[in-house]
C-alpha cells in the first residue's frame, strides 16, 4: 500500500489498528483527511499499551480493605490545629497580594438534566434564574472587589461547550469580569476502543469514537494551552479548583486557602460527611502513607461499612471536587513523563461495523479512557482534607427533576434556605417557604450581609414579601 504524510498506514500498522488500515483505501480522500487529523493528535502506541494493560487495573478491593480515615480538619472548627483567624488572616493574604486564581471545570453538557446545552448555561437562580456560570463568574468578581486585586479565572471547556460557552460569556461581558482576566482552553479527547480487539471504533467514516479525557485532562490541557504559562507569568501561586454544577461552592474561600498554605500542602481537597456508605461520591482516605480517592463504584459494597478499631467510618469522606493546587505542583506533573494515571472503563459505544453500517450494543462492548484530577493527591507533598458543611456549601446540579437528590429544585430549596437563614441572622423575620436569593455581588456570607446592611449598601423592604432577591 502506498502513502503519503495524510495516508497514516505505516502508523496504523505499527501501533496494531489493521481493521482501521484495511478500511482505509475504501474511504474518500476527504474522509482519509478528517480522521488523519484526529489520529495525528493522538499516541497510538500508548493506547495500544493501555488497552493490553486493561487486566492491570487498580485492586480496589485491597486498596479499600487497608485504607483508613484522612487526617482531616474536621467540624467544628475549634477542634483543628490552627484557630480560624490565622487561617482566614493567611488566605486574605494570598489573595490581597494577587496570587490567587480560579480554575473552572465546565466540559459537560446538560444531558441529565435534560438541557440540550452546556451545563453552566443552566438557569439555576431560584427567584432571578441566573445562570451556574453567571453566579460563579459573580462570586469570583466579588472575590475581586472584596480584596482589591484581580483573581484571573480559567474555564476548561470540552470540544462540545468550547463554542456556546464562549460565546455566552461574550454575551454577556463575563458577568462584569475583566476581558483579559477570563481564559478558556478545551480539554482533549480520547478514542473508545474495541474492548476485545483494541481495535479503533468508528463513530462514522470520517470521525472516531470520541470522548472527553476527564478532568484529570486538565493537567495536560492547562499547560498546552499556554494557560499555566500565563498563569505564572502573572505570578499567581495557588489555583481555587471548583466544578460548574454547585452554585453554592464558597469560591477562592480564605479560610480554606489559608489551611492549605499554613500546611505547606501542595493540593488540597475540601469534603462533606457522607449520608451513607453507599452515596455515591468518591472516598477520601488514606492509604500507603498518601491521601488518595476511591470511587464509589469502585468501593466494593462488602466493605463500604468499615470501621476502624475505635469504631469511627473509614469511608465518611466525600469527595465535593473543590481544591486548593499550588501552580508549582502543577508545573511539575504536567513536564512529568508520567503524568497522572489513566482510569479504564467498559461502555456501550455505537460503532461502524466493517461493513459502513451502525450499531449499537446492548452490552459494554468498548473501552474507554479517563483521568482524574483528583490523582493529584498522591503525588502532593502534604495534601490536606478540610470538612465543610453539605448545607452551606454543596448543591450540585446532576439528576433531572423527579430524582430524590441533585435535582433542580432540590438545589434551588438549598440555595433558598441557606439565604433565608443568612438573613434571619441579620434579625430579618422571613415568612416560611419564602424563596430568597441572595447576589454574591450583594454578599457572600451572613457576615458580609449584616455589614452591608448596617452600612445601607445593602436595603430591604418590609415587610418581606416572596419571592426575596438581594442584590
Amino acid at each position: 500500500m502506498m502513502s503519503t504524510p495524510d495516508f497514516p498506514l505505516p502508523q496504523l500498522i505499527a501501533a496494531g489498528q489493521n481493521a482501521l488500515a484495511a478500511r482505509w483505501p475504501s474511504l474518500t480522500s476527504e474522509q482519509q483527511a478528517a480522521l488523519a487529523a484526529q489520529l495525528t493528535r493522538l499516541d497510538l502506541p500508548l493506547l495500544r499499551k493501555l488497552w493490553s494493560a486493561e487486566a492491570a487495573a487498580d485492586d480496589w478491593t485491597a486498596l479499600a480493605a487497608r485504607a483508613e480515615p484522612p487526617a482531616a480538619f474536621r467540624l467544628p472548627p475549634a477542634k483543628n490545629p490552627w484557630n480560624l483567624a490565622p487561617a482566614i488572616a493567611a488566605g486574605r493574604a494570598a489573595l490581597e497580594a494577587g496570587q490567587v486564581g480560579v480554575l473552572l471545570v465546565a466540559g459537560g453538557q446538560g444531558t441529565r438534566l435534560g438541557f440540550d446545552q452546556p451545563k453552566g448555561m443552566y438557569p439555576i437562580g431560584p427567584v432571578s434564574g441566573a445562570t451556574l456560570y453567571q453566579i460563579l463568574l459573580e462570586q469570583t468578581l466579588a472575590v475581586r472587589r472584596r480584596h482589591g486585586q484581580p483573581v484571573p479565572l480559567y474555564v476548561m471547556t470540552s470540544p462540545a461547550t468550547h463554542e456556546p460557552t464562549e460565546t455566552f460569556l461574550r454575551q454577556h461581558g463575563n458577568f462584569g469580569l475583566p476581558r483579559g482576566e477570563v481564559k478558556l482552553f478545551c480539554q482533549g479527547m480520547l478514542p473508545a476502543l474495541d474492548a476485545e480487539t483494541g481495535d479503533l471504533l468508528l463513530d462514522s467514516h470520517n470521525s472516531l469514537a470520541l470522548s472527553p479525557d476527564g478532568h484529570g485532562g486538565l493537567v495536560a490541557a492547562f499547560a498546552a494551552s499556554d494557560c499555566l504559562a500565563e498563569a505564572e507569568r502573572r505570578g499567581l501561586r495557588y489555583l481555587y479548583y471548583v466544578q460548574v454544577d454547585n452554585p453554592l461552592v464558597q469560591v477562592a474561600d480564605p479560610e480554606f486557602l489559608g489551611y492549605h498554605i499554613l500546611s505547606g500542602s501542595e493540593m488540597s481537597t475540601q469534603v462533606i460527611a457522607k449520608r451513607s456508605p453507599t452515596e455515591k461520591v468518591g472516598n477520601v482516605v488514606t492509604a500507603d502513607n498518601v491521601t488518595r480517592i476511591i470511587e464509589y463504584s469502585d468501593l466494593p459494597t462488602e466493605l463500604a461499612e468499615r470501621v476502624t478499631v475505635a469504631g469511627e467510618p473509614v469511608f465518611w469522606a466525600g469527595n465535593i471536587a473543590v481544591h486548593v493546587i499550588d501552580i508549582a505542583f502543577l508545573r511539575r506533573v504536567a513536564d512529568s513523563p508520567e503524568g497522572l494515571p489513566f482510569h479504564i472503563a467498559k461502555k456501550k459505544v455505537p460503532y461502524l461495523d466493517a461493513a459502513g453500517q451502525r450499531v449499537s450494543p446492548e452490552q459494554p462492548n468498548a473501552v474507554k479512557f479517563e483521568r482524574f484530577i483528583f490523582d493529584l493527591l498522591p503525588q502532593a507533598r502534604e495534601a490536606i482534607v478540610m470538612e465543610v458543611d453539605r448545607a452551606t456549601t454543596f448543591a450540585p446540579v446532576k439528576n433531572a427533576p423527579g430524582e430524590l437528590h441533585d435535582t433542580p429544585q432540590t438545589v434551588q430549596a438549598q440555595m433558598s434556605a441557606l439565604y433565608a437563614a443568612w438573613l434571619r441572622e441579620c434579625g430579618i423575620a422571613i415568612p416560611p417557604e419564602t424563596t430568597v436569593e441572595i447576589s454574591p455581588l450583594a454578599a457572600m456570607s451572613a457576615e458580609e450581609l449584616r455589614d452591608r446592611i448596617a452600612q445601607g449598601a445593602v436595603k430591604l423592604k418590609q415587610p418581606i414579601q416572596e419571592p426575596v432577591m438581594v442584590r
